[in-house]
């Protein structure tokens, strides 16, 4: 393995900065030099993230091997940064970052303020990486209809598109749903391959519909990140919305805002 890319280099520098702004309150008091520096000695983030100072300080030089992954995750983890901050660690390290090992539960509180906010203005909703509905403003209550049937899936988009609609506003396009719907597991599956809910899902569907083994057969893979939606109200007739995504990377959640067609 070559020297760390950039040797000069802005994996070095980065760690550099990191490390001095390490609060040395974080060192275990008997592990702490008497000679205080700016942040953490290079002894004492070797120690921190069990690796020899020696290694450490080639690495912050820019003449060391190519660090492993699990070396990374130790240095982020010694360095206490933040998702964001140990992504960009693993990128300048010529590595892609970490998957997450599971979606985020709660969404943001800015998030769900502007929820509140556009309440009863503009339909929106918000699932997380298993696609499983978190939130959704009332606009979208009124737009989409009742959750399908009790059932462990209720709430995710996927068993949705492949459920018999229960409310007021059938869909025209469910054949269009359906496809992103289930290229859109197929990426989910990808990120978290080992997550149960998911596996699970994949099996209660395979089993049961005979409309998602047709689509789960073409092998296509989510990424669409747009979609227009056709709905027919029994009173105001058809109203035709495109929903535009928004992912929120670091608790991968997923905005869907739906406006109205001016031409619809």
């Amino acid at each position: 393995m070559g020297p760390v890319p950039g040797a000069g280099s802005e994996f070095a520098a980065y760690l550099r900065s990191r490390r001095a702004l390490v609060p040395a309150e974080w060192v275990p008091p008997g592990r702490r030099s008497s000679r205080r520096v700016p942040g953490l000695r290079r002894q004492e983030l070797a120690d921190a993230a069990a690796i020899s100072v020696e290694y450490y300080t080639r690495l912050e030089q820019g003449r060391a091997p190519h660090p492993s992954r699990a070396i990374l995750s130790a240095l982020a983890q010694a360095l206490r940064l933040r998702p964001a901050e140990r992504d960009h660690l693993f990128r300048l390290a010529g590595e892609l970052p970490p998957e997450p090992p599971a979606p985020r539960t709660r969404i943001r509180p800015g998030l769900s303020r502007m929820l509140q906010a556009l309440d009863r203005t503009l339909p929106v909703t918000v699932h997380d990486g298993r696609l499983d509905l978190l939130s959704r403003s009332a606009a979208a209550d009124e737009l989409l209809g009742p959750l399908p049937p009790e059932s462990r899936f209720r709430r995710n988009l996927v068993f949705q598109a492949f459920t018999p609609p229960t409310g007021p506003l059938p869909a025209e396009d469910g054949g269009a749903y359906a496809r992103f719907a289930s290229a859109e597991l197929r990426s989910a599956l990808a990120r978290y391959p080992d997550d149960e809910y998911l596996r699970d899902l994949l099996a209660e569907l395979t089993a049961t519909s005979a409309d998602f083994r047709e689509h789960w057969a073409r092998g296509e893979v989510g990424g669409q990140r747009s979609m227009v939606k056709r709905l027919r109200d029994p009173e105001r007739g058809w109203t035709v919305f495109r929903g535009e995504i928004l992912h929120d990377a670091e608790r991968d959640h997923w905005v869907v805002i739906y406006t109205p067609e001016p031409d619809a």
